[in-house]
């Protein structure tokens, strides 16, 4: 397999490969790949869904860094003196911010309120109601999109403006990367739409009525844009010689805090990033529809690929590896 058949497989594919837009990969501080399907360009962006996930925790990792954070131990209602907790609830007064970045903060009910959050004017407080309960904190892996918009309030809440301005000025911004701007919450019609047009975006950031941004996805981003924040990790938080984040809390967030199930591929998982190999230095923030940011530091390359609205693709570790990788690294 070399480029060109790479390209051409991938064209012609009508399985899992069918939905890429766009591969960008950077190799020892060069770009060694950047190729784009389905009418994209390189500077093109996407609803990178759960990536941003991944995107959040940095954002963390950066107001840890300048101190905005004192620790990933401290209480979730630290922030939020002027929430009134509902009668009856003290779990939620043991929630810490690194219960939210391991995805084992307590939630009410089995299923996320969806309808209840994406209707409300502050999608942060609708979803503080859905934290805690009666079974305390067990420490069991939740996975939560909705509640991990409680850590958007936080970083406001901690850094005194909105997120997407501190993302912007310390993070897209010392990146060389576009700003990012926001996409003000419509109607359902266009929550659909913004999850399943597969058209190329601009560089925009959904968000709630009040202007803060979703957390758990919603971000649109190239994969270079992946790709070159995928770089901070091969570089332990260090961009053009600028120290970004620190390499002590990169360390952290890409330790195995716990070991997933079958429906997440038995990865490990850190501060909403995932370890897919047990004694390799490979991470990736991952989200549907084949969304990607890999690092893989043994061989100091980051990957970042876009892809349009496709479900249950899960095999974008093995593409890379597999497919992407003999083709141009040979």
């Amino acid at each position: 397999m070399n480029i060109e058949k790479l390209h051409t497989s991938i064209s012609e594919s009508t399985g899992n490969e069918s939905n890429i837009c766009q591969i960008y990969a950077i190799k020892d501080d060069e770009t060694v790949y950047d190729d784009c399907w389905h009418n994209f360009s390189t500077d093109d962006a996407m609803n990178v869904n759960s990536v941003t996930k991944g995107v959040m925790s940095i954002l963390a990792g950066i107001a840890l860094y300048k101190g905005f954070l004192k620790s990933v131990d401290q209480k979730v209602m630290d922030f939020f003196p002027d929430y009134t907790v509902k009668r009856g609830e003290k779990t939620i007064y043991d929630v810490t911010v690194r219960h939210l970045l391991t995805m084992t903060a307590p939630y009410k009910r089995k299923s996320e309120p969806w309808k209840k959050v994406c209707t409300s004017e502050d999608w942060t407080y609708a979803i503080l109601d859905h934290l805690g309960g009666r079974k305390g904190i067990t420490g069991e892996f939740r996975y939560a999109t909705l509640g991990i918009q409680i850590l958007t309030g936080i970083i406001e809440r901690a850094t005194g403006e909105k997120c997407i301005d501190f993302a912007n000025r310390n993070l897209f911004a010392p990146l060389g990367l576009p700003n990012r701007f926001l996409h003000i919450t419509g109607s359902k019609e266009d929550q659909l739409d913004f999850f399943m047009n597969k058209k190329p975006r601009k560089y925009e950031w959904y968000s709630d009525p009040k202007g803060s941004v979703t957390a758990g996805w919603g971000l649109c981003m190239s994969a270079r844009d992946m790709a070159v924040l995928g770089t901070l990790l091969l570089n332990d938080g260090q961009y053009n010689g600028k120290k970004i984040i620190s390499e002590r809390y990169l360390s952290d967030m890409t330790t195995p805090h716990l070991k997933l199930d079958e429906k997440f591929g038995f990865m490990y998982y850190g501060y909403l990033w995932y370890k897919p190999y047990d004694h390799k230095d490979i991470y990736a923030a991952i989200g549907d529809s084949g969304n990607i940011i890999y690092v893989n530091k043994e061989i100091n390359i980051s990957v970042g690929v876009t892809g349009t609205f496709k479900p249950r693709i899960y095999d974008r570790v093995e593409f890379i590896e597999q497919r992407l990788f003999p083709a141009i690294l040979s």
